[in-house]
């Protein structure tokens, strides 16, 4: 085999006209890498083409040629890795959207699944002459010999009122009238103090538990400060005892039944709605259809689509809200995919940009031993380390966004937005696979070129 020696960028090698181009290792003198055929006028070639790229290269020291194969590299990737960083910001975005959990939506499936025993009534919207519900009603739902499945009744009567603390401005709050059973029917809890008792129900007791919106309008948020204080309500002085946890609906306040009747709300022996709670789950269905009759026989019903009044179970609200939670699970998901597939698309094109634009690069580096493998790890890392800092920049953006949201007032209740750690490492792991995936045929493509070649390329 005729063999020709030489340097290439200041390091021995050899190149013949057989299977071959070997570049040795200085300090064995063993073979450390092969590269595609070559013959004596193609090694002379490559010579020529390196020197006229770089006259002074074999002049050059090794820690000389390395600043200086870096500062090349650093100014073929700057304009590349901007805009692929801007790409890659999509995917973090992306994943976050994915992770991104509407809370006020999940706490409201949550609460109707802990009250899946209830069951509520309200009158007919919309018909004039439909019977209003009424005290004798909510009497005859109590009935356990014609309701035995039936546990409990609670009647509401809601309205709104002027709430003032003396010497300040007053603040508008909704009212709601009902019975000491209220709190355990809906599983109402209580930042401090206590709900009122049945003895106070009786009494017409002028106490007042207010929800944690009045508290924060009237007192700056302090609960413990509001026990004990006396606000009027409308034209009546009430003593507020207690102070209800956040819920769905917390610009309320709750008074005994018979005292917001006769007090502040007025009106007749009609309520606006009824709870009834059946025995237990399974009794829900019996119970349901035992209210149904109850209040048929009342209203004096004889064809169903003539009711003047509405039942509906719980759980049908809680079948809704899974129905309305999995379309947007599906609906979040399925733009999050999209949105990946066109940030990882960018990614690969410009990781296809930057290869083409480091071909001499890649030729060099493999001329003086790089091997395949160097090549390929060198542009999966580029293409990760671009995807997870845009993953990064779209995490900060998504949790921007998420703050930004929580406490919007959407009709007095306040939305409430989460984004647990489980996201934030869905996003960069999503990231980092976007990287990985889109980046491996660049990196292939770079892995795999001729080094004769890419030293010729123009």
């Amino acid at each position: 085999m005729t063999t020709i020696s030489m340097l290439i960028n200041g390091e021995p090698c050899a190149a013949g006209n057989g299977a071959t181009f070997e570049r040795a290792n200085p300090l064995d003198g063993k073979v450390a890498t092969t590269a595609p055929a070559a013959t004596v006028d193609d090694a002379r070639r490559a010579v020529d083409a390196a020197a006229a790229a770089f006259p002074a290269w074999s002049a050059l020291g090794p820690g000389e040629r390395r600043a200086l194969l870096t500062r090349a590299a650093q100014a073929l990737e700057a304009k590349a890795e901007a805009f692929a960083a801007a790409m890659a910001a999509e995917t973090g975005a992306s994943a976050i959207w994915a992770g991104f959990n509407v809370h006020l939506a999940a706490d409201a499936l949550r609460e109707a699944a802990a009250l899946t025993t209830q069951i509520t009534v309200t009158p007919s919207e919309g018909d004039r002459s439909a019977q209003p519900l009424t005290d004798a009603d909510v009497e005859a739902l109590a009935d356990r010999a014609v309701a035995p499945d039936v546990a409990s009744v609670t009647p509401l009567i809601t309205g709104s009122a002027l709430l003032q603390q003396q010497g300040q401005v007053g603040y508008r709050t909704g009212i709601t009238g009902t019975t000491a059973n209220y709190a355990d029917v809906t599983n109402l809890d209580l930042v401090v103090g206590s709900f009122f008792d049945e003895q106070q129900e009786r009494s017409k007791a002028k106490v007042v538990v207010l929800g944690p919106r009045p508290v924060t309008e009237l007192f700056a948020g302090n609960a413990g400060e509001a026990i004990g204080q006396r606000i009027r309500i409308g034209r009546t002085t009430f003593r507020v005892i207690g102070v209800a946890k956040p819920a769905q609906n917390d610009d309320v306040a709750y008074l005994p039944f018979d005292a917001a009747r006769s007090y502040v709300l007025g009106g007749t022996d009609e309520v606006d709605s009824v709870i009834v709670a059946a025995g237990s789950a399974q009794a829900v269905p019996a119970a349901q259809q035992q209210v149904t009759a109850v209040l048929d026989d009342r209203h004096r019903i004889t064809d169903s689509t003539e009711r003047d009044f509405d039942v509906r179970a719980q759980q049908d609200f809680i079948d809704q809200a899974s129905q309305f939670l999995t379309f947007l699970t599906l609906f979040t998901s399925a733009i999050a995919g999209i949105s990946l597939i066109v940030g990882g698309i960018g990614v690969a094109n410009i990781m296809l940009v930057s290869v083409t634009e480091r071909t001499r690069e890649i030729g060099i580096r493999k001329a003086i031993g790089a091997r395949r493998k160097d090549i390929l790890a060198q542009f999966l890392t580029e293409a990760i380390v671009v995807s997870v800092l845009g993953g990064a920049i779209g995490i900060a953006l998504g949790i921007g966004i998420a703050q930004m949201a929580a406490g919007i007032d959407l009709n007095g209740q306040r939305l409430q937005t989460l984004v647990g750690p489980d996201s934030v490492l869905l996003a960069f792991g999503v990231s980092a696979a976007i990287g990985l995936f889109f980046g491996s045929y660049p990196a292939m493509r770079a892995a795999r070129l001729n080094p004769i070649e890419a030293l010729r390329y123009e």
